[in-house]
């Protein structure tokens, strides 16, 4: 046998073994097939930040990639409206929310198929069966296929969110997975920008039988193909298996996030935490929150280059006008994922996003029907950056939520929830009200004007969870007479023991 391979399981047998013999390893997290439940080997800061560098070379790119690729797949109906897409009114309505019922109908079953399975590789298959699927639309010409082939597509798009936040739990401390969500979700706005130059040089084809928007969907599908091939080659599992890192590298990996308490996986669908993420308070103030923020989204994800060809621009320079606004929600998630992370706060960032969006939602309202273009054009630019907020609550997500199976519901309760919110959103933006579309407009200053209420509620809810937490912790040591080393071994064991955050007296959330 291979001294190093001999060596490797030694390692593992010790490790493991190390815990109580009576521990089922199945019930637990899987960090443990590598770790004990105490940390057995002390690693300096220059080993984590080694390691962290490896997975940054890795696993944001990855991300970004799949990001990006869903964001210009989800949104190529809106430049598809201007360049020759054959269903219009309410027809067009009804496929733009086609993809959200989709999405809601399959979240929780895609969800907990993908606990069971190996997590990147399932994303990795969807992302090339969206590929071939956004191919598709080059053929149809009605109604009833569109609105069937989007639908299929949100399906299959469904899994995107919720697995990149159960990746970045697992591999990145809690003080660095704004910035991380920032990082991927910041492609949103490169998406916009990309996908605004790729469709006004589309835009420039000769008029013939082959429809430009149909060029759209041939090269946005390839695009996804590729970038699924990429995520089944590159994109780790978790910790425990990620082939880019040695041995070591990967127990570093997995020590590297112990305080915070959140864990890797576990396998096993457990009832109990489903139970637990249904009666959580918490989860139901994030899913309001995603609902509040999103319905917004529903309409100006597919009417935004309808809103700005109203102000009396061309296809054309509608189509170039749009990329600044891209620019701009970079600079606002990139800027929010720093605060974010920097400050250890996630209501807050969601406020100041927020800000810019009331503003130009202001705009929009107050000077819906004037002639003034270039005020209108840069109030639809800054109505994006409440775009920024949905990455915070992936992020408060991924740091407040501990329990695998836990994790898994809460992430598909708030992404049914951004389903919903856009199916809801498509409908505050009717034919009827065109070109102004006025009521959908008042409905973001209404709607993100209570969301600033709710952030400020969603904070003082977890710090009055960590107070009451804190006055526990100081109760077991009371009770059972621990020292201050007592309480470092059992904040240790209790990291992987897959408990929820309910559970875990020694885990604390991010306000």
């Amino acid at each position: 046998m291979d001294p190093a391979a001999k060596d490797d399981k030694q390692l593992e047998t010790v490790l493991v073994t190390d815990v109580d013999s009576d521990i089922d390893l199945r019930d637990k997290d899987e960090a443990l097939r590598l770790v004990g439940l105490e940390k057995s080997v002390t690693f300096s800061d220059e080993q984590y930040a080694r390691v962290r560098r490896r997975l940054d070379f890795v696993i944001p790119p990855l991300c970004a990639a799949v990001y990006c690729t869903q964001y210009l797949d989800k949104t190529a109906l809106s430049y598809a409206s201007v360049m020759g897409f054959p269903v219009t009114g309410q027809g067009y309505n009804l496929v733009a929310l086609s993809f959200y019922i989709g999405f809601l109908i399959w979240v929780f079953p895609s969800m907990y198929i993908a606990q069971r399975l190996r997590l990147a590789k399932y994303l990795g298959a969807n992302i090339v069966a969206w590929g071939a699927v956004m191919m598709l639309h080059a053929i149809p010409r009605s109604f009833g296929s569109f609105f069937a082939l989007r639908l299929l597509l949100g399906m299959l798009e469904s899994c995107v969110a919720p697995i990149l936040i159960l990746i970045v739990s697992m591999f990145y401390k809690k003080d660095e997975q704004g910035s991380r969500m920032a990082w991927f979700y910041m492609t949103n706005g490169l998406a916009g920008i990309v996908g605004g130059f790729l469709a006004y040089g589309i835009s420039f084809m000769p008029d013939g039988d082959f429809a430009p928007f149909k060029v759209i969907y041939l090269m946005l599908g390839a695009l996804a193909i590729a970038t699924g091939v990429a995520v089944l080659l590159w994109m780790p599992d978790s910790p425990a298996n990620a082939g880019f890192l040695t041995k070591e590298e990967r127990i570093i990996a997995i020590e590297r996030i112990r305080d915070g308490q959140c864990g890797t996986e576990n396998k096993r669908l457990k009832k109990e935490q489903v139970l637990e993420a249904l009666l959580d308070i918490r989860t139901w103030l994030i899913v309001l929150a995603t609902l509040l923020t999103n319905i917004p989204n529903g309409g100006l994800a597919n009417f935004t280059n309808i809103i700005v060809k109203g102000f009396g621009y061309t296809t054309k320079q509608t189509l170039i006008l749009s990329t600044p606004g891209g620019a701009i929600g970079i600079i606002s998630a990139l800027a929010c994922g720093w605060y974010s992370d920097r400050a250890g706060e996630r209501m807050l960032p969601i406020v100041w996003s927020l800000i810019p969006t009331l503003a130009g939602a202001a705009m929009l309202v107050g000077l819906n029907g004037t002639s003034q273009k270039g005020a209108l054009l840069f109030a639809t630019w800054i109505v994006g950056t409440y775009g920024s907020s949905l990455a915070i609550i992936y992020a408060y997500n991924a740091s407040n939520t501990s329990g695998h199976t836990k994790k898994v519901t809460v992430n598909a309760m708030t992404l049914a929830a951004f389903c919903v919110a856009n199916i809801v959103g498509t409908e505050t933006f009717l034919p009827k009200d065109a070109p102004g579309y006025l009521p959908g407009k008042i409905s973001i200053l209404v709607l993100l004007s209570a969301q600033l209420g709710l952030c400020f509620m969603i904070r003082w809810v977890n710090l009055w969870f960590n107070r009451k937490k804190q006055r526990l912790v100081e109760e077991l040591k009371r009770i059972n007479g621990w020292t201050n080393d007592d309480v470092r071994r059992e904040r240790e064991k209790a990291a992987f023991a897959d408990m929820t955050d309910r559970q875990n007296p020694f885990f604390v959330y991010t306000a």
